[in-house]
This record gives C-alpha cells, structure tokens and sequence, in this order.
C-alpha cells in the first residue's frame, strides 16, 4: 500500500528562497539550493513554481500581499490617498530587522528584469496617483513618503545604519508632516 505523498509546504519553500537571496543574492538562487535549504527535493521546487521566475514572483507577490494587508489593518480598505500614505510610513517605522532584510530582497528581486521594473514603477505610480502634484499639502506628503522611501531603501541595503530610536524620530517626523497637512496646520519647517 502506498503511502499519501507528501505537500510541499509553499511558504517553508519561500522563507528557504528568501534566506538564499538574502545571503548569497540572486545569483545562489538555484532550484538545488532553495530544495537543500527546504529539505525537499529539487523536483519538489520545480513543481511547486516551475520556473525561478515563477518562484521570484511568488517572493515577490508574498512580500508585496503582507505589506500591504499591514497597511490595509491600520488604514482600512477605503482610505485616501493621505492615509495610505501615513500607513505606508507607519508600517515602514514598525518593521524589524528581518522584515527589512527580506524587503531588500525582494527590491533587489525586482529590479532583476525588465518587466518587475516597469510594475515597480507602475505601484509607486499608484502609490502617489491620489495626489495634485499643484498643490504644496500633497507635494509635502510626497515627499514625506519618498523621504520614507529613500531611508528604507539606504537602511535595508546596507549603505546607512540608523539604531531604533533615530528610525523611529525618523519617521515620526514624517508621520508629523501628514498630520499637519491633514488636520489643515502649517507644516513645522
């Protein structure tokens, strides 16, 4: 009698992907590697994704769906533009170490062909699509976020160190310019 065969767990898979990126980059990201790290075969990897692209996509899309449900669970489904934004930031604030770390994998992850460049480029277009550009309130609130943005990316890549307390005053002082320009005051310069 056979026995059931065995599921792959997708998620244990991912986490084993994303570790292999996070060490080594795209580069060590191979289907033998992903299958040591997840102790499954390589078959296993191959049917569970098919391509390293399918599986790069489904990095991507995991990290892209749990970003934006945190956002979501403080702003809810409906929020403005502005609010988006201010949980954007306020999400970015909260992360931890790891949760940096697989985000800089996932950047790196997109920037790798041509296409996730040009989604990159159609989220963020998304991201600010809410604001007037004519108007000073949303400018600020732009580059509130772009201010965000710029952190986030020199810290999970390496190239700054901020320790907690200066991440949090950080954006603390941009959460400050959306609630400036929410509740109508003049923005501290």
């Amino acid at each position: 009698m056979a026995g059931r065969p065995r599921s792959i767990d997708r998620d244990k898979v991912l986490d084993a992907a994303e570790s292999i990126v996070a060490a080594e980059g795209a580069a060590g990201l191979t289907f033998d590697a992903v299958a040591r790290a997840a102790g499954i075969t390589k078959g296993g990897v191959q049917y569970c994704f098919g391509t390293k692209d399918k599986l790069i996509d489904a990095m991507i899309d995991r990290w892209s769906d749990a970003f934006e449900a945190d956002i979501a669970g403080l702003v809810g489904l409906d929020a403005d533009p502005l609010d988006i934004i201010r949980g954007h930031l306020t999400v970015t604030r909260d992360e931890d170490a790891a949760d940096h770390s697989r985000s800089a994998v996932m950047m790196t992850a997109l920037l790798d062909r041509p296409e996730r460049v040009a989604e990159g480029r159609a989220w963020y277009t998304q991201r600010l699509a809410g604001l007037d550009m004519d108007r000073a309130e949303d400018r600020r609130v732009a580059l509130a976020f772009l201010a965000g943005e710029g952190a986030f990316l020199l810290r999970a890549l390496g190239l700054i160190e901020f320790d907690d307390a200066g991440w949090r005053n950080l954006f603390d002082d941009m959460l400050a310019m959306l609630k400036a320009r929410h509740d109508g005051e003049a923005p501290n310069p």
